[in-house]
């Protein structure tokens, strides 16, 4: 079985435990909020599990179990320093999930209520207070509402219902080696193209599909097998900004994000990978309003930011670093050249920046066309253009494209652009990039080989000559010429066909006069 194929599997499991999930939830709340429980509950297993392991490794010596340890004072405070140093919190024995699911399965016999996994999430938060990882795990669990009427009118039903998720999200493997797909933001993805309609979301917004952070996360690590850091400002559930570091050693992750719920999403996707909570920074806010890290410079940036999404783009700006330069400012309807300004400010001077964008970036003019040419024409900061199918993201059909940015270009004489529009596998609803369709796109870059129909290295004064004109056909010649129609041969075969008509006709004339029919 291939990895892709093994992924594929891995994923289909998954998505039919979370449907399964979803329909008990369904008809006692919105999709978007039973989406909320879901995601939580698993990211508390897994929060769970690692604190066992440690335990496990911290009393290996002692041969006593985590109860037995918990009900010794001197032990219960040298663990928990041990837990908050080494993981960033603390879940005592009996909130443990796999102690939660042993009292659900003893039926009414069992303590388990949905008060007590309140009071076990509440004590997670308590536990980090005056930590290092208290703003890590701060209102981590804040859309999680287990006292709410919609899981039912008192605790006993509210609580058997939790009870039922528990146990199917107990099912779902995620903590092994041969898992392959990135259990939270999947589930995530699936759960928002199930139910966007009632969500109103599009799940584009906060996590891009695995095929496409892999093209992005190879390409800001050519060459580089160990980065200082990576940043993404606009890191919805941080499943690129994860991707990057299985291409590379990444010594830590920054990003912000402006959706409280999405926020969370990216904390607990990055404690899910074993990230510790001193190896990343991710912020909650307004990247173009209120960037957290302006001070800071960046060995790699990549993004997907929302596609022409509304900014103030306010005049103030253009007296601030990030801006100023080009001496414009994106429209205030459309601020895909703002994320770019912002990401190449934040890019160190050896680093790769990514970013996912509609093609409007590349011709519109005004505003949008002058800070082109600037980042073009005075800086040779361009450094590919990349041209991806339609329909590959969820909630929006639109093709993409990937604009790769470098301060410092080993080829500064040209530009690659690469048409890979037509290249990949036709999906139910959405179309789906391959192996081989990444690996393509990945070696042109490197190569920067003109391919005929795929590819081509323009130089900066072919650029120049098309008015810093970016739209990928100027460049990329992908024409198919039609075979000219055989006037005669089609005029032959309609004798042909209507010959065979009026012979069917004087068949069936027959077979009637035969049986008598009129």
């Amino acid at each position: 079985m291939t990895s892709t194929e093994k992924q594929r599997l891995q994923q289909a499991e998954l998505h039919k435990k979370l449907w399964n999930m979803a329909n008990e939830l369904r008809g006692q709340m919105e999709a978007y909020e039973f989406k909320n429980y879901i995601l939580s509950l698993i990211f508390y297993r897994y929060l769970s599990e690692k604190t066992e392991d440690r335990v496990a490794k911290l009393l290996e010596e002692d041969d006593i179990s985590y109860t037995d340890a918990w009900k010794d004072l001197e032990m219960r405070e040298a663990l928990s320093e041990e837990l908050i140093q080494q993981i960033g919190y603390v879940i005592k024995p009996k909130y443990l999930f796999s102690n939660m699911i042993s009292e659900i399965t003893k039926g009414d016999q069992g303590e388990f209520d949905t008060e007590m996994l309140q009071k076990a999430v509440n004590a997670i938060t308590e536990s980090t207070l005056g930590a290092d990882s208290q703003e890590d795990f701060q209102n981590l669990f804040d859309d999680m509402d287990l006292a709410s009427s919609k899981l039912g009118r008192d605790v006993k039903s509210r609580s058997r219902l939790i009870a039922k998720i528990m146990v199917s999200i107990n099912d779902i493997p995620f903590l092994h080696d041969d898992v392959d797909i990135d259990v939270l933001g999947d589930a995530y993805e699936y759960m928002i193209s199930q139910f966007a309609a009632s969500a109103g979301k599009k799940a584009g917004e906060f996590y891009s599909p695995q095929q496409v952070s892999k093209i992005l996360a190879k390409i800001v690590t050519v060459g580089k097998k160990d980065l200082k850091s990576v940043y993404d400002p606009a890191c919805g559930s941080g499943s690129l900004l994860l991707r990057v570091a299985k291409e590379a050693k990444v010594r830590k992750f920054y990003g912000q994000e402006q959706t409280a719920t999405t926020y969370n999403l990216a904390r607990m996707n990055m404690l899910l990978h074993d990230v510790s909570y001193q190896n990343f920074d991710i912020k909650l806010g307004d990247t173009l309003e209120d960037p957290e890290h302006i001070n800071m410079r960046f060995e790699a940036v990549v993004a997907n930011p929302p596609y022409s999404a509304n900014w103030s783009a306010d005049p103030k700006f253009l007296n601030e670093e990030r801006f100023s330069a080009y001496g414009k400012l994106a429209p205030k309807s459309k601020a895909d050249y703002a994320f770019i300004q912002h990401m190449i400010h934040q890019l160190d001077d050896n680093g790769t920046m990514a970013v996912v964008l509609p093609h409007g970036v590349l011709f519109r003019g005004a505003a949008e066309g002058a800070i082109r040419k600037y980042l073009i024409e005075e800086k040779n900061y361009l450094d590919a253009v990349i041209g991806l199918p339609a329909n590959i993201f969820f909630g929006t059909s639109i093709p993409t494209c990937i604009l790769v940015f470098k301060k410092c270009r080993e080829v500064s004489d040209n530009v690659i652009f690469i048409d890979a529009s037509a290249y990949f596998e036709k999906g139910k609803n959405q179309n789906l990039l391959r192996n081989e369709d990444v690996e393509r796109i990945v070696e042109t870059y490197i190569m920067r080989e003109t391919v005929e129909k795929y590819s081509y290295a323009a130089t900066i004064d072919e650029i120049k000559e098309n008015d810093y004109n970016l739209n990928i056909p100027r460049y990329v010649d992908t024409f198919e010429e039609e075979e000219p129609v055989d006037i005669l041969s089609v005029q032959s075969r309609l004798k042909e066909i209507d010959s065979e008509i009026e012979t069917i006709d004087q068949q069936l004339s027959l077979y009637f006069d035969e049986l008598g029919v009129k």
